[in-house]
């Protein structure tokens, strides 16, 4: 996992460990056919409006399409982010009162307010790696006095070639690159997940990045959540995830990061964004 992160000594040297962002050279004939076709309308660039920093994670604000202004808001973490530690494989939290608090942080990465949970909506870190936690400020009490929107959550399984951007509260940092593809099983020590999503090399994410919102950078969705990657080489043990095909065949990227989908989470999110296990199409585990 990206894990949490304790200390400010390993936080100063963490944060020293940047990514230079790769710039493509516009060829020739691009700009041949750029006079002679309309070009698409281009992609609002993703800033971190919306994203949370935990006391060891990151965050954000999130909505399904159908949340009200007046629906207490949700923030969406890692299963591995709770504050009442991993959840054991099988084990899915409900309903768990929580007073944890989130800063949130405006376009430019700069903390504007303090957010605070009322309760652990719902957490697990089996089948995949999420938590939510339902806010006793509601949406547009948030954007009233922050000038914040929430993050919408996309309603359709992510595309491999997808631009995405991981937007991490805790380090204030972002991290580029596209979908190179989706993991049968994704397994890490005792946790497995399913239909996991895997970065292109470019998005190095780091210990603290976990639970960023991973957005589509032409709509603007959250497809995913940051969750994990492999750090050394070892084979499908703690902060080393393999990957397994259909046929049980193992292999192991090593330097390689995964986020956890959120698609299949959004019709668990009903009335008054309550969430809802039994609703039609809803894709998360029950306890």
């Amino acid at each position: 996992m990206n894990k949490p992160l304790i200390g400010a000594f390993l936080a100063a040297l963490l944060l020293g460990a940047g990514v230079a962002p790769a710039v493509a050279a516009e060829s020739a004939q691009a700009r041949e056919s750029a006079t002679e076709v309309t070009p698409a309308p281009a992609a609002k660039a993703v800033t971190f409006a919306g994203a949370v920093a935990l006391s060891n994670c990151s965050g954000s604000v999130v909505r399904s399409p159908d949340s009200a202004p007046t629906d207490p808001a949700l923030v969406l973490s890692n299963g591995h982010c709770l504050e009442t530690g991993f959840p054991g494989p099988g084990e899915v939290l409900v309903d768990r009162p929580s007073t944890r608090t989130f800063t949130l942080l405006d376009a430019s990465g700069s903390g504007v307010g303090t957010l605070r949970a009322s309760k652990i909506a719902y957490g697990t870190m089996t089948d995949t790696d999420l938590s939510l936690y339902e806010l006793t400020s509601t949406y547009e009490e948030i954007e009233s006095a922050y000038g914040i929107e929430a993050l919408e959550l996309e309603t359709a399984h992510p595309v491999a070639g997808t631009a995405i951007t991981v937007a991490s509260g805790y380090w204030k940092r972002t991290y580029s690159c596209d979908i190179d593809g989706f993991v049968h099983q994704l397994k890490e020590g005792r946790w497995t997940w399913k239909d996991s999503v895997r970065y292109t090399p470019e998005c190095q994410t780091i210990g603290g990045t976990s639970g960023s919102p991973v957005i589509d950078d032409a709509t603007g969705k959250v497809v995913a959540v940051n969750n994990t990657g492999n750090e050394s080489g070892q084979e499908c043990t703690d902060n080393n995830p393999c990957e397994v095909d259909e046929n049980g065949n193992v292999t192991v990227r090593e330097g390689i990061n995964y986020a956890q989908q959120t698609y299949n989470m959004v019709p668990c999110i009903g009335v008054g964004n309550k969430i809802d296990l039994d609703r039609e199409g809803c894709g998360l585990p029950k306890p």
